[in-house]
């Protein structure tokens, strides 16, 4: 695999879904959960990417239980979650684990041993810029805000 456009994952209504259908765009592919000391991101996430997306810009929420259990919801009871409480409307995914033996292929790919930015995933909303060819330009730790200017700046980098 040679970008992130070369992977598939099961959208959060349970359909498989090409990345290659977001080449082109730029994307910020973050972990998320619903009931984490970081959840707030939601909102930001959702207001980055109404912001950008006309500039061709999206972000990709991948649901994950791995950090504390902070996702034990159902696929329906965080896209309810997500869209009453964030007003998202980002594409968001169905549960996967981004670590460890059952790791999603895509987070092998962005988080493996001969990924652009390599390590585990330390804990929910750890972000990566995805430059429009599907390649990883940036990775940014959870505590890192999408609207930190640092992630701003990279976006709009590889946005130009």
């Amino acid at each position: 695999m040679s970008s992130v456009h070369d992977f598939t994952a099961k959208t959060i209504h349970g359909q498989d879904a090409n990345l290659a259908d977001y080449a082109g765009q730029a994307l910020l592919v973050v972990n998320v959960a619903s009931e984490c000391g970081l959840t707030p991101q939601y909102a930001d996430l959702a207001v980055l990417h109404r912001q950008y997306a006309a500039q061709g810009f999206a972000v990709l929420g991948f649901p994950c239980n791995q950090f504390g259990g902070q996702e034990p919801n159902s696929e329906e009871q965080i896209l309810d979650f997500c869209q009453t409480r964030y007003d998202v409307s980002f594409p968001l995914f169905g549960k996967i684990e981004v670590n460890g033996p059952n790791r999603h292929p895509l987070y092998a790919y962005l988080a493996g041993e001969r990924a652009a930015f390599p390590g585990d995933i330390s804990w929910n909303f750890e972000k990566f810029l995805i430059d429009k060819d599907g390649q990883p330009l940036a990775r940014f730790a959870p505590r890192t805000t999408p609207n930190d200017p640092a992630v701003v700046a990279a976006l709009e980098k590889a946005l130009s």
